[in-house]
């Protein structure tokens, strides 16, 4: 196990399954020290449920615990399953406090469980995603929502839009800071010398010439050119029902999809609950499941840890090249 400063996981929504996740993966050996944020007494009673061991000392900073728990209650009595609005705020309490001791040097990275949006919003507090928010607590202008498993890596150029609001979204400007935010995490946090990106078009067979669509021509082409002549590696703008095929996947490093449901769910196909979404651009390292609350299992339902102990330890993979 590194040494080396612990890593902050959050259990997310506390009616859902990240308690849950957090209770099993609090029971087995990881590449770092974790210290789970969260309701203890939430936490204890789901691995009770589960018939789980479980022995989480108080977190202390400077403590060489293997696992540890950072208490923050939850203000309203929480069941499993059953979605609570005054419990919506106690979920960003564990986000800022994860996020403000990475950003204190307290913490080398953090993890996080599945939240509810609606239910943060149901709070009062205007909420599209994990993404966003660290981005606005943070103060950085663009972030890359990446997603990592069964061999491919697939950044989105747009995140959580309703699909009618996809096209006014792509922008040149808009896919070249995208593509250099991705670009640089893999050659800096990722450790590959010269990536090779694809990118796909927004529009069927890449907008076929313009009969389709322009994107392609008038936005996502233009910016391709600006960055290969910085010296990027880029492919594209490639159709999307194509592109995510063996012999086009060849030797790539990551791909770029222009929205949300044009690339993940090839990815969630090849790996779901052992995929691990990454936010790059932040100052900080941030993994994160590929799946959501899941309600109907909290407490007592069959769940995979599979995907959270795969972000933790791509957390520590990442949180050992940043100290190199």
């Amino acid at each position: 196990m590194n040494a080396a400063l612990p890593i902050a996981v959050t259990s997310g929504e506390p009616a859902g399954i990240g308690p849950d996740l957090c209770a099993i993966a609090a029971t087995r050996r990881h590449a770092a020290r974790l210290v789970f944020l969260g309701d203890r007494g939430v936490i204890e009673s789901r691995a009770k449920g589960r018939g789980l061991a479980l022995d989480l000392p108080d977190y202390a900073p400077g403590s060489s615990a293997p696992a540890s728990l950072l208490h923050i209650a939850a203000p309203a009595p929480v069941t499993a399953g059953r979605l609570d609005p005054a419990n919506g705020r106690h979920v960003l309490a564990l986000l800022d406090r994860a996020l403000d001791g990475c950003r204190a040097g307290e913490f080398a990275a953090m993890v996080t469980a599945p939240v509810q949006k609606s239910v943060i919003a149901d709070a009062g507090v205007p909420f599209t995603g994990h993404t966003e928010y660290l981005a606005a607590r943070t103060g950085t202008p663009r972030v890359v929502m990446m997603l990592a498993g069964g061999g491919l890596r697939v950044a989105l150029a747009t995140t959580h839009l309703p699909l009618a609001a996809v096209p006014a979204a792509i922008q040149r400007e808009t896919i070249v800071g995208t593509l250099r935010i991705l670009e640089h995490d893999l050659r800096v946090r990722f450790g590959i010398e010269r990536p090779r990106i694809l990118v796909a078009g927004l529009n069927p067979h890449a907008g076929e010439s313009g009969h389709l669509g322009r994107e392609e021509i008038e936005v996502i082409s233009p910016a391709i050119e600006v960055l290969r002549r910085e010296g990027m590696r880029l492919e594209g703008p490639l159709p999307a029902d194509t592109l995510f095929t063996a012999r086009v996947l060849e030797g790539a490093d990551a791909v770029l999809a222009m929205y949300h449901d044009q690339g993940l769910p090839v990815l969630k196909y090849a790996s779901f609950g052992h995929a691990v979404n990454v936010t790059l651009g932040l100052p900080v390292i941030r993994t994160s499941v590929d799946h959501g609350t899941a309600l109907d299992r909290a407490g007592a339902g069959e769940v995979d840890s599979g995907s959270l102990e795969a972000a933790i330890a791509l957390a520590a993979e990442l949180a050992v090249r940043a100290r190199a």
